[in-house]
């Protein structure tokens, strides 16, 4: 079995009250002031406090253009990736060279060559290291990333391999759109970066961590347009539908206790849950479906609140504090899940 030996997580130094990225957005990317009531009225109830930014907030005044923006990206994305990955390397007292494969993942920005090959080369990694770049799985691309990850470690139980998610989601904002998803997303996202470490079953650190037992897709049918980007001349303009809660309410409950059933374990089995945070009315609704009170989902609520929603960097912040301020007892069982664009879901069962 593949055991998760580190995970580290980044934020940019830049951080702001909700308040002032409010009274910001408002004034950079909205035309009246109608409009910018609305948008305050969706960030007060976005259950967000403080959010971390790529830039200092003075500066996204200057990229009106989605060339300037995806400069930006690459180069604080580029940093903040190096960032995580070394922190994860050194919490499992791991060297650059150790690393048998590399795995990156963002929907916030483009890089070719991808944020693996520029974080590999900042790090030393070798040359023969083996790269996977994720585009496009968007928020569950955490989850989605550790259990492929799994898929490769299986086959190679001696292997040490790394997932690394940055997303800079404020360098997607878009100015004149005062569209509803635009207002919502504007006050939820924020920017950050987490990196995993994970090792065969033959490696020496096989016995630090918890073990990746399992793994769970799902895609939705007939729901392409429930959450993603349109892509056209100023950038990724977001595409966030209101039914993403209903869909949870009709299909996680299921996923989840099947993926258990195949283990022939059951919801009150599950000693920790990591869970993507989504927004409030989707961890109310992840809650509902799955039986699970508030402090289940603590460190989700405390993780959207403290950081905002950071795409796929959210889950695996979100692991990192489940392994530090709550650690698990050897036997016990947690659920790592995340859901996003496709609309689909992804499940990892771990044991400690």
């Amino acid at each position: 079995m593949t055991t998760v030996a580190a995970a580290h997580a980044v934020l940019p130094p830049h951080r702001y009250a909700q308040a002032e990225l409010t009274e910001s957005f408002g004034r950079i990317c909205l035309p009246d002031e109608r409009t910018r009531g609305l948008a305050a009225r969706f960030h007060g109830n976005a259950g967000v406090s403080t959010r971390h930014l790529a830039l200092p907030l003075e500066r996204y005044e200057e990229l009106d253009t989605f060339t300037k923006a995806n400069d930006a990206f690459v180069h604080a994305a580029s940093d903040l990736g190096a960032q995580a990955v070394k922190g994860a390397l050194d919490a499992a007292g791991l060297a650059a060279a150790d690393v048998d494969l590399i795995m990156s993942t963002t929907v916030t920005g483009v890089a070719v060559p991808s944020l693996d090959a520029r974080i590999a080369a900042e790090l030393g990694f070798r040359a023969d290291v083996k790269r996977v770049p994720l585009l496009g799985l968007g928020c569950m691309a955490g989850a989605a990333g550790l259990a492929r990850l799994n898929d490769f470690v299986i086959g190679a139980p001696h292997m040490v391999a790394v997932l690394v998610s940055v997303e800079l989601c404020s360098l997607t904002v878009q100015r004149d759109d005062p569209s509803v998803a635009n207002l919502i997303a504007s006050g939820l996202f924020g920017d950050g970066a987490a990196a995993v470490v994970v090792v065969g079953a033959a490696h020496p650190l096989a016995d630090r961590g918890p073990k990746i037992i399992a793994s769970r897709s799902h895609l939705y049918p007939g729901t392409s347009r429930v959450m993603g980007w349109d892509v056209g001349s100023t950038g990724l303009r977001i595409v966030l539908g209101s039914e993403v809660p209903e869909l949870i309410e009709t299909y996680v409950g299921e996923d989840v206790r099947g993926l258990l059933a195949d283990h022939d374990l059951k919801i009150d089995d599950i000693d920790r849950w990591i869970s993507h945070p989504g927004g409030p009315k989707v961890i109310e609704a992840i809650q509902s479906v799955l039986g699970l009170d508030e402090y289940a989902l603590g460190l989700t609520w405390k993780s959207l609140r403290e950081v905002g929603n950071m795409s796929s960097a959210s889950v695996l912040h979100i692991l990192r504090d489940t392994l530090v301020e709550r650690p698990a007892q050897p036997g016990q069982w947690g659920v790592l899940m995340a859901m996003g664009p496709g609309f689909g879901a992804e499940l990892v069962l771990l044991r400690w």
